[in-house]
């Protein structure tokens, strides 16, 4: 005999298998795409840079001296002797020596003639000559400088600046003026009155250098003078006077051969006259 107990419990087990089975399956989840992400720029902090190629060291180019072979000064002239300078005075001119300075005026309006005050002594060959010009009265192409390796009066170089701002370099040959360095422009050059500037002369042989203020304005060969006085000099061009004070003459021996140039053509100067005062 079944019990009814016994029974039960088999019907309820395939009642809940039944009921399972016709349970729907559980959804499987589908998969989403991954979000995508823009992409950005890497910030770089410190740039790496290119190194620069090492540039080899360039070795100083040598200073050349200007006035090489300079020796003991011989003269210094403080102008105070009157006798070392020939003085002059006229209605038109004069030479004057005092309070430490040569003095040399010419009225204006006359012929444009050298006037000038030539040093009794000494003759000098190698050497190299300072004094300084002080103008007061100049102006336009007006006329002052040095003269060196003097002959006589008709025979030496003339160191010339204008009152406009010019330099230039003559020889004076019997008289007739030879242009060796024509004018040319220089700042060291004052232009006008009042003014002061430093006057200098650099010669051994048949080589001289210019200078004006210590700074170099031009070299000039020229075998005529090899030795002669030294002088200072001034010239009216126009109808106003001019007035020129000449201070602190320096002259020291050079000790110096100088190179031998090389052979190139050169050009004769073309003489101009210049009245001889």
């Amino acid at each position: 005999m079944i019990r009814p107990r016994t029974l039960v419990l088999p019907v309820v087990c395939l009642a809940a298998a039944l009921l399972t089975a016709c349970l729907p399956a559980p959804a499987t989840p589908v998969p989403q795409p991954a979000a995508s992400e823009t992409p950005t720029a890497t910030v770089i902090w410190f740039p790496a840079t290119n190194t620069p190629s090492r540039v080899p060291t360039q070795p100083a180019a040598p200073t050349y001296e200007m006035r090489p072979g300079l020796g003991e000064v011989i003269l210094q002239d403080d102008f105070t002797d009157p006798e070392a300078w020939q003085t002059v005075s006229t209605n038109t001119t004069s030479a004057t020596v005092a309070r430490g300075e040569l003095t040399l005026s010419i009225s204006g309006g006359i012929r444009p003639v050298p006037f000038f005050s030539p040093r009794l002594e000494p003759v000098l060959r190698d050497f190299y000559a300072e004094i300084t010009a002080r103008t007061s009265l100049c102006r336009g192409t007006d006329q002052y400088g040095l003269l060196v390796r003097m002959m006589s009066y008709n025979d030496y170089y003339r160191y010339a600046l204008n009152c406009q701002g010019e330099v230039r370099l003559e020889r004076i040959q019997g008289g007739a003026a030879y242009p060796l360095q024509n004018w040319v422009p220089s700042g060291d050059v004052p232009p006008g009155a009042p003014a002061e500037v430093q006057i200098g002369v650099w010669a051994s042989g048949t080589e001289m250098r210019f200078f004006l203020n210590g700074r170099l304005q031009f070299t000039v060969r020229d075998p005529v003078y090899g030795a002669g006085g030294l002088g200072v000099f001034i010239v009216s061009t126009g109808p106003t006077p001019v007035t020129v004070s000449f201070m602190d003459l320096v002259v020291a021996q050079v000790s110096y051969r100088t190179p031998t140039p090389s052979q190139t053509p050169t050009r004769t100067p073309t003489p101009t006259r210049t009245p001889t005062p």
